[in-house]
């Protein structure tokens, strides 16, 4: 049974690599009985944003990656640091360190000159037979704790498998500030233990804490839980994912029209695989999933599957679902006669609701104008007299449009009798009845809009010879 988290600071919005990092942590807890928890790691009270953590949770709630549990602060959780922070003291793996900016700064800069890596010297560790300096006047202390020397820090990662560091790599690293606020890894550390975590699952780009945080858990006795550094999400020239690419906020992606079923089985894919599959369903998604089959390389972001993706459910949910997803877009198809044509016909086509909603008021919207490039095409001087005649053919088969298959039945024959192309009776027909030239077929949309709105839309484009002056 696998205890899992995600951790996000509210620094900003919540983006794909996050909300994927959290999907693989809520699909093991959940298949293995488990439990998911969400901590938002608000500690850092000067970058701290509450629109950004509500954004958070709002994203949680659309995609519908439900945790267990109260979502714990960190911020509401300082006492419990201090008294672990204390209690390092006491037992001395952790000391006061009276070391000022200046002197770190002149210590940096020394190490840095002689092409060292910058790390703390240890002149505030206490050690026996040493002697410390003498405390100076007004500094404020910060505490470190007491790293190993010598050794090595070791643990098997589950994605990367056998991860060994030197412990000369690891500092005698800063566990509370002089404010007395806890650092990062401090409190990450006491969290995962405290609320029993058994799998930590990450981005990669958290490897580096980890040592650091095994000296936290090594130093308080906790049982160290198990790690899987899940590699970072690149945009296809294998470069680091920048906004343009992909990685904004999650919830601008409902704001552009896509599906969360759509954007969880995209992003699961990203990163694993089960053969050749493409499209997971939640309950295959909690079947096959398994963090030790995650791929050991970054994973690149593709635009063009995730549209293809979304495509695919949007034409696979029910019209009442799609309804409903659409009044977000304020239209609202609730009442009207026609929505189970319209959604049928529409959803062919769409790759976002957008999109969706687009091809739907192209049909049910009166156009206002007409498109210049497909009139001054498809527009000649014979369009009038054929379509004036294909109006009266409609009128003397009115009761028979409610159907595509009956609407084909009649005006396939008129446009052989008037050796007519295709596109030359369509086109016209598709300009006065939508505006535009890349509507579905004309055959459907007379079925939906019917003989009197046929006959007013395109009475009203002759009339003003599809100008729109």
């Amino acid at each position: 049974m696998a205890v899992t988290r995600f951790a996000p600071s509210p620094t900003g919005y919540l983006h794909i690599g996050g909300l994927r990092t959290s999907l693989y942590s809520y699909l093991w807890a959940r298949k293995t009985g488990g439990e998911f928890r969400l901590r938002i790691e608000d500690t850092d009270l000067a970058r701290n944003s509450e629109e950004a953590m509500k954004a958070i949770i709002n994203a949680f709630d659309w995609v519908g990656l439900n945790y267990d549990g109260e979502v714990f602060y960190q911020s509401q959780r300082t006492d419990i640091y201090k008294q672990y922070i204390d209690k390092l003291l006491e037992n001395g793996n952790a000391y006061k360190c009276y070391m000022s900016k200046e002197e770190l700064d002149a210590l940096r800069a020394a190490q840095e000159a002689a092409k060292q890596n910058p790390r703390y010297d240890g002149t505030w560790r206490p050690e026996e037979g040493k002697i410390l300096p003498q405390i100076p006047e007004g500094v404020e202390p910060v505490i470190r704790i007491k790293a190993p020397t010598t050794g090595t820090i070791e643990f098997e990662d589950g994605v990367k498998g056998f991860m060994k560091f030197d412990a000369n790599q690891v500092d005698d690293f800063v566990i509370a500030r002089s404010n007395g606020m806890p650092t990062y890894n401090f409190v990450v550390a006491i969290d995962d233990a405290l609320m029993e975590m058994t799998d930590v699952i990450r981005g990669d780009d958290h490897l580096s804490n980890t040592p650091k945080q095994i000296v936290v858990y090594n130093a308080l006795g906790f049982k160290v839980p198990k790690f899987y550094h899940v590699p970072m999400i690149n945009n296809p020239e294998g470069k680091k994912l920048s906004k343009r690419d992909g990685a904004m906020d999650v919830m601008d992606y409902k704001n552009q029209g896509y599906l969360p079923e759509a954007l969880l089985n995209f992003l699961v894919r990203l990163g694993w695989s089960n053969g050749d599959q493409e499209i997971f369903s939640m309950e295959e998604m909690l079947e096959l999933f398994d963090p030790s089959n995650i791929n050991k390389s970054a994973s690149a972001y593709n635009a063009e599957k995730l549209l293809w993706l979304n495509s695919e459910y949007i034409k696979a949910v029910s019209n009442d679902r799609l309804i409903k997803e659409l009044k977000f877009f304020d239209l609202d198809l609730s009442h009207h006669p026609k929505r189970t044509e319209l959604l049928d016909l529409a959803k062919q086509r769409a790759q976002t609701l957008v999109e969706l909603k687009k091809s739907i008021t192209d049909i049910i919207d009166v156009p206002t104008s007409y498109e210049e490039a497909g009139v001054k095409k498809f527009v000649k001087e014979d369009t009038k007299e054929f379509l004036e005649k294909y109006l009266v053919l409609l009128e003397e088969n009115k009761d028979n449009l409610y159907d595509a298959l009956k609407v084909e039945e009649i005006t396939k024959p008129f446009i052989n009798e008037n050796g007519l192309k295709f596109p030359q009776l369509f086109q016209p027909i598709r300009l006065a009845l939508t505006g535009g030239t890349q509507a579905p077929s004309v055959y459907d949309i007379i079925a939906i809009l019917g003989f009197n709105e046929v006959s007013s839309r395109l009475n009203e484009a002759l009339k003003r010879n599809f100008k729109n002056t």
